[in-house]
Order: C-alpha cells, then structure tokens, then sequence
C-alpha cells in the first residue's frame, strides 16, 4: 500500500506496514481512440442494482454500508463492519459486524445486488462471498496468490476477478445463480516487464473491467504495467492483449474509466502522480500520458490511492494518502484533460479508498490510520465537496462500500 516494496515486517506486506503507520494545475491532453463498440452479454442474473456510474434519485430511509479493515492487526475489526447512511445527510450508524470474515480489505457487491464479496488479504490469499439477504456466507475460494488486495465482478455477473499483491497476479472465480463462487479458473502471474526501480517483483493491485466489456485490465505497481487480457465469458481464461508502461518507477495503482469509455485516469503511487490515458476497445490498449499533479503540498510525502469520475464525467476526485485530502478536477475535452481545481483536507488519516453512493450524491472515505470515515456531499454542478460532519470512527477503515 506504501512505496510497493515487498519488504516484510511481521509477515506484514509493506503495502499493510506502510498503512499503518502512525499518521504524520497541468493539463494533458490524449489522443482520442475510436468509440468503443456495442456489446451485448449473457444476463444469468436479474437486472442489475443502480451503481455510482448510474446515478438514481436518493432513496427514503437508511441505506446499507459495508466497511472493510484488517482483523490481524492490533485495533483492527473483526469481521466486515455493517452500518447504515443517510442518503441526505450522509449521517453514519453503526449497527454490526459479519464476524468470522479474516482481512475484508476491500469489498464488491454483485450487479444484482444480493451478494457482497470479500478479499481476504493474508498470504494465504482467498476471496469470501457473503449473502446479504441474511448474511450468511457462502465459503471462501482461494486466489492462489498472496496478499489479494482488490476484486470486482464482471458486469455479466458470471465472473469475479482478483488481484494478488504480494505475489503480483490475478485470478478468476466463477460465480453461480445463488452467488457463491466456484473454483479458480485461471490465474496469471506478471513475469513481463522486470520489476521496476526499487521493486522486488510485480505487485497486481487491481483488477477491473473495461466499459465496453471487451477486456479485463490488471494494474500493477511492481511492474510498472496494466496489463489488458480477454476473458473467455465461457471458461473463465484470460488471454493477455495488451500491455501498458508507465514511467519507470511511478508504481500505477488504481485506475478508472470515464463515462464515455474512450479514456482512464491511472494513479500512480510511488511517484505520485496522475495520468489521462487513452483508450483503445478494439485491442484494449491503453495510451499512458504526461504525469499531472495530485495537488500534494510540497515536501509531502504523499502516495495516491484512488479515482472516482462522476457520472456526467464532468469531474474526478483523487484521494491522497499523507496530505490527507481529496483533489478535485475538471475533466474537459470530452475526458481528455484533466485540470487540477483545487483539494479537500479529509479531517482523517490517510485516505486509502473512496465511493459514491448510488445516486453520486455523497463521497465516502476510509481513512485507514484515523480509523474513521469521512462523509462529503457532492455538489452535482460545482463538484465541490462538502464535509457532511464529524467522520465515522471504524476500526482500520479501508473500504467503504455504500448501497
């Protein structure tokens, strides 16, 4: 989660010992690709829920929010933490725990909504799915690697896909009509490029799926690289078809699409910085940019974690971990440019990751040192973003995840 070594401390990645820790405007334009090509999928499931790409009117009474944190770790929670939101005012209240859940880092729900999936960030890496109708949960599949620190399902509900830190891969588990996963179809380790500067091998830190659903894309800190591979929808195989360099040693971390599905924002950890790229559907190929400010304040030690577009793509927020705040940007020319506006203190530590709720009307934080998080409403013109009072206090908050 820190620089991206793979240094251990009590058989802690340095990803979690950076974490915890005690706490202490460019413009680039990309070329535009082609537009992205019509798709149509297999639908196993009902209609998906609405998700943040789809905002809806706000819903009346409280609404669920799922919290990640480490269970191995002094101070840590035991299990994914259940409470509950305001839709208007973003008012936290806690209400318990799904307990016997080891290290649920980072959280995804199904398109139709009834399941929620866990990472389980150990060296024995595994993927948890818990039923949230009555929260039972549906077993444990082991990812194959070490340290998985990040999932999501495809859109077609059939597939969810993993990526393992520490032994810099990715896996793919099939996903039944009750929503319990089956066992690992395919996993691949980044072998190719080396390591980059001050890396000791690849680091996979996400696993997401294009807009248009042609390809799979695997961002990966050690390497410097996202890696783009088609998923057999049948088997469940990758087949890899691009790859995508950064500069060496700027350790990509997170990276997320615009509405439009013809650009991405990558954010790069170690060198701190941010970067539009362009988007090719056809091949799946990514065209990297120019590094832009993260809006850190100078002689900050700052690693940037993620990106949220809303759903105009009118604007993208950055959360920045060590200045502690979140950066907003104008996106322009169709998602081309992003222009640096201005950065929000999170009144936490270290905001590791952030989302809207469905309707795009507020901003969760988890801000993992603090243990809390912070809740801003988002104003849908502006952009701005408004501390919606005092942050929640959550053991080792790492995810958030409002429905």
């Amino acid at each position: 989660m820190g620089s991206g070594t793979e240094a251990t401390r009590g058989g802690w990645s340095r990803r979690r010992f950076v974490g915890a820790l005690a706490g202490a405007a460019a413009v680039v334009a990309v070329p535009a690709p082609a537009a992205p090509p019509e798709e149509t999928r297999p639908a196993p499931h009902p209609a998906p829920r609405p998700t943040p790409e789809s905002p809806t009117a706000s819903p009346a009474g409280p609404r669920p929010l799922y919290l990640g944190t480490y269970t191995s770790v002094d101070g840590g929670g035991t299990g994914i933490g259940l409470a509950t939101y305001a839709p208007d005012s973003g008012r936290i209240t806690g209400t318990g725990t799904i307990a016997d859940v080891a290290d649920p880092s980072y959280l995804a729900v199904h398109p139709d909504g009834r399941t929620l999936y866990a990472v389980n960030e150990r060296t024995d890496g595994a993927v948890t799915a818990v039923r949230l109708a009555d929260r039972t949960i549906l077993g444990s599949r082991s990812t194959g690697g070490a340290g998985p620190c990040h999932l999501s399902v495809h859109p077609g509900g059939r597939w969810l896909l993993s990526a393992n830190y520490t032994s810099g891969s990715v896996a793919v588990h099939p996903i039944d009509a009750t929503g319990a996963l089956g066992e690992r179809t395919d996993q691949v380790t980044h072998s190719s490029p080396a390591p980059g500067p001050g890396q000791q091998g690849p680091h996979a830190h996400q696993f997401i799926t294009s807009p248009d659903g042609g390809h799979v894309l695997a961002v990966d800190l050690g390497t410097d690289t996202v890696y783009s591979y088609r998923l057999d929808l049948a088997k469940g195989r990758l087949t890899e078809a691009a790859q995508a360099h950064t500069r060496p040693g700027a350790g990509p971390r997170h990276l997320t699409f615009h509405p439009g599905g013809r650009y991405a924002y990558l954010a790069n950890e170690v060198d701190n910085t941010i970067a539009v790229c362009g988007y090719d559907p056809a091949g799946g190929r990514l065209s990297i940019g120019a590094p832009q400010s993260t809006g850190s304040r100078p002689g900050t030690t700052n690693y940037p974690a993620q990106i949220l577009v809303t759903a105009d793509g009118a604007y993208a927020y950055l959360a920045n971990r060590g200045d502690n705040t979140l950066a907003r940007y104008a996106v322009e020319a169709g998602g081309a440019r992003l222009r640096l506006l201005d950065t929000v203190p999170v009144e936490g530590d270290f905001p590791r990751q952030i989302a809207f709720s469905p309707d795009g009307r507020l901003l969760f934080a988890a801000d993992q040192r603090s243990g809390t998080v912070s809740v801003f409403t988002v104003d849908t013109r502006s952009g701005e973003l408004r501390l919606a009072g005092k942050p929640f206090a959550s053991p080792v908050a790492v995810c958030a995840l409002p429905l």
